[in-house]
């Protein structure tokens, strides 16, 4: 029996494996990427690596066995038909006999279009037969903190999110959360809504910075459509500002707080506050 961990070379991937080898032997664990080279590191500490690509269904044959337990982290190739990438995973692993096959959601309360892709790899994955787990992830603080430049450069955190609070977490705490699923028991047909254990708003997030910078730093709260021309004008994509306008929209109805506690009692400790992360990025 082996821990499966697909996009493992990613952001959250590379948290999940780390984890993993603090609680399982290296052999147990197979890590999927497209890229061999980044996986690197993980091969020199014994994990199996497995080449294997969503947009290549006959590349997953073989990867999984049966009583292996699987975790689908989300793709991110929003403009290549996400479902349908997620769709080869449930096959291989079903054809396998897996015994457990999590995936990386989007919490239960969010219905910005961000959420499509991963309802219809829900769908999917409950049609699907196989026994799940269900981690419906909310924001990750490194969404907002991995991009500080402009807020430094401008002395201003920009959201079309009004007074809307957000329930983020470290990307390290949902690594927890997916770690305690794959190593322990009774998860099976379970949907958890994770989410940080404090809820925060944009000025409470400015002022944040503010302290730790000694800069002043501003909430400007915009209309969707202006904070959509400052993300194109700024290069993002059409398609994904407007996935980004769309999640500010939802933050301002108050769909990312989510208040379960889930998180906190999966990772078996609480959720690291945003301070936290403003402070590592600083650091960077």
């Amino acid at each position: 029996m082996s821990i499966v961990v697909t996009g493992a070379t990613g952001h959250l991937g590379r948290h999940v494996v780390t984890q993993l080898l603090e609680k399982v032997p290296a052999e147990q664990i197979t890590a999927v990427v497209r890229d061999e080279a980044k996986a690197a590191d993980f091969a020199a500490k014994g994990v199996k690596v497995a080449v294997a690509d969503y947009n290549a269904p006959e590349t997953f044959d073989g990867v999984f066995a049966a009583g292996d337990k699987v975790l689908l982290i989300s793709g991110n190739e929003f403009d290549k038909g996400r479902p349908a990438q997620h769709q080869v995973v449930i096959d291989a692993a079903k054809a396998a006999g897996v015994a457990l096959l999590a995936y990386t959601s989007a919490p239960g309360s969010l219905t910005a279009s961000l959420v499509d892709d991963h309802r219809a790899t829900e769908k999917a994955l409950l049609a699907s037969g196989l026994p799940y787990t269900l981690l419906r992830n909310g924001w990750y603080h490194e969404n907002y903190t991995e991009n500080l430049a402009p807020v430094l450069e401008h002395n201003a955190v920009v959201a079309a999110a009004g007074e809307g609070r957000v329930s983020s977490a470290s990307r390290a705490d949902y690594a927890a959360a997916a770690v305690a699923v794959l190593t322990g028991e009774g998860h099976e047909n379970q949907t958890y809504e994770l989410g940080g254990d404090t809820a925060w708003g944009f000025a409470e997030y400015a002022a944040e910075i503010a302290k730790q910078t000694g800069k002043d730093i501003a909430y400007n709260s915009v209309p969707g459509e202006v904070l959509h021309g400052i993300l194109t004008g700024a290069g993002v994509p059409e398609m994904f500002a407007g996935i980004l306008v769309g999640v500010d929209a939802s933050i301002a109805k108050g769909e990312l707080a989510v208040d379960s506690g889930d998180l906190s009692r999966l990772a078996g400790r609480p959720t690291s506050p945003i301070s936290e992360a403003v402070a590592i990025a600083l650091k960077g």
